[in-house]
């Protein structure tokens, strides 16, 4: 790919105000084989830092985010897909990117490359005082459970802890988990398992009615809501209110551990942010290991996280 360096393709390319580089389809793990200058700039490594590699060294750690699945399951089938993704610079800090990767193919029809194209995202989605405007509806909304989608419920998170640390209030994270929701799919079916995650969102949303709060998708049967400025007495009521409604249901689940009907457990966490803490890692923290601690109890608690749980390890 290096070729390009020169000639009139690779001049227009290495003039794109975004980001554009290009990885092997056909070499293990799709390594980087070019990279212009615009995506150097955004990102801060240079092109040795990139060439030979995968691009998801951009991220770090931080792997478990909705674009990300996406991303591999269109790299798999060797189609496209634009994703919203939080990668990081190389000095470390947070850069949001709008992702478009493209299959490119030989004479023969057989894929070849892969070629990205990196939009900075950072100012629209980072900035407190800005609406987040601009992402087609398809990248924000789950398909199954009609909340957000956890990048952009991230995303919101993310831009509502900045004004929280500069008004100095708190912000609530409750995570809300169908319990063994693995063992009804086993028994009746993933659409089934669709259905409840439907139910349990609905129920969400109706308890939650401020229009400051948030929903998001966590991950599988696990639901998000962000409460803003709120008495935490009162969000942890709600929470009770929430796991109660939802075992009101009487959603018969026979391999239930605890009970024989669906029930949610959830975890609650409350945090001031500091001033010089950039993002939310902290508060999150705290709401997954109250809600891990409430998962051992036996199903359909809630538990409130505790001065320890912001220092425990995620769960």
């Amino acid at each position: 790919m290096q070729q390009l360096a020169g000639t009139v393709l690779g001049r227009v390319i290495e003039a794109a105000p975004e980001g554009v580089l290009v990885c092997d389809a056909r070499s293990a793990d799709s390594p980087v084989v070019y990279v212009n200058a615009a995506f150097q700039r955004l990102t801060g490594y240079g092109a040795e830092d990139l060439l030979g590699r995968n691009p998801r060294l951009l991220r770090g750690e931080d792997h478990d985010q909705e674009g990300c699945r996406r991303l591999r399951e269109a790299v798999a089938r060797g189609a496209p897909v634009r994703v919203t993704l939080r990668n990081y610079r190389k000095d470390g800090t947070a850069l949001w990117n709008e992702i478009l990767l493209q299959p490119l193919r030989d004479e023969a029809g057989e894929l070849a490359h892969f070629a990205a194209y990196y939009r900075d995202l950072s100012e629209r989605i980072q900035a407190p005082d800005r609406p987040l405007e601009g992402v087609p509806t398809w990248q924000r909304e789950d398909r199954i459970s009609g909340l957000s989608t956890r990048a952009w419920f991230e995303a919101l998170m993310l831009r509502d802890w900045a004004v929280a640390r500069r008004e100095e209030r708190p912000l609530t994270l409750l995570l809300f988990d169908i319990d063994d929701l693995a063992r009804y799919c086993d028994t009746f079916g993933k659409s089934a398992g669709d259905a409840v995650i439907r139910r349990v969102a609905w129920v969400l949303s109706s308890s939650f009615r401020r229009g400051a709060d948030v929903f998001g998708r966590w991950q599988n049967g696990c639901a998000a809501v962000l409460a803003g400025p709120v008495v935490p007495e009162g969000v942890n009521a709600y929470a009770r209110i929430v796991a109660q409604r939802v075992a009101e249901m009487h959603l018969h689940h026979p391999r239930g551990l605890s009970q024989k009907f669906i029930t949610v457990s959830a975890g609650v966490a409350t945090a001031v942010p500091d001033r010089d803490e950039g993002d939310c890692s902290r508060l999150v923290r705290a709401a997954e290991a109250a809600l891990k601690r409430a998962q051992v109890g036996g199903g359909g608690r809630v538990e409130i996280a505790s001065q320890a749980d912001f220092g425990a390890s995620a769960a």
